[in-house]
């Protein structure tokens, strides 16, 4: 794992380890495919290790977006993750106003380092895929990264400030002839 959480983000990465349901967060408020759902988040402590990486295992369906049978969802205890890593987000609003102490709106390393009794990693792993048998949430996909849609919103903002500048010259030359 490296130490670096800059140099990590979007980083493939294999983890092994055990599963610690009984520690699991839920992440509240989250779409796949138009419906609404969770993504179920799963300390596994690495072998050898006093430190556990959180894992977020997918997308389950949920009609309210906050309540599900985690239970419903477990996979085998011990399993070999791969997935990418992802950064914890900033510290900087407090969003956990939720009923459930399991349960937190955004994965922040001052919401979920309080959770857990042992120490985590500096950054936690989005599953792709696993070694995993049978049933398991949705895993999300590795973002694509490329350069994305900038050349179309350059052009956009171009045309936008043409418009305008045209604009503002016909309001101009009617003044003038009037």
């Amino acid at each position: 794992m490296p130490r670096d959480t800059g140099g990590a983000h979007y980083r493939k990465a294999t983890v092994a380890g055990r599963f610690d349901y009984d520690q699991e967060i839920v992440l509240a408020a989250r779409t796949h495919q138009g419906s609404p759902g969770v993504d179920l988040i799963t300390p596994l402590r690495v072998a050898g290790s006093d430190t556990a990486i959180l894992v977020n295992r997918g997308w389950v369906y949920s009609p309210d977006g906050a309540s599900v049978d985690r239970r419903r969802w477990r996979e085998r205890d011990t399993a070999t993750i791969t997935g990418y890593i992802e950064v914890y987000a900033p510290d900087d609003v407090v969003t956990n106003a939720a009923r459930d102490p399991r349960m937190v709106r955004r994965v922040t390393r001052g919401e979920v380092k309080s959770r857990f009794p042992y120490p985590l990693a500096p950054y936690y792993l989005v599953a792709t895929g696993d070694s995993a048998d049978g049933a398991h949430p949705a895993r999300r996909e590795l973002p694509a990264l490329d350069e994305g849609p900038h050349r179309s919103y350059a052009m956009q903002w171009f045309a936008f400030a043409a418009i305008a500048l045209a604009g503002a010259g016909l309001v101009i030359a009617r003044e003038r002839r009037g």
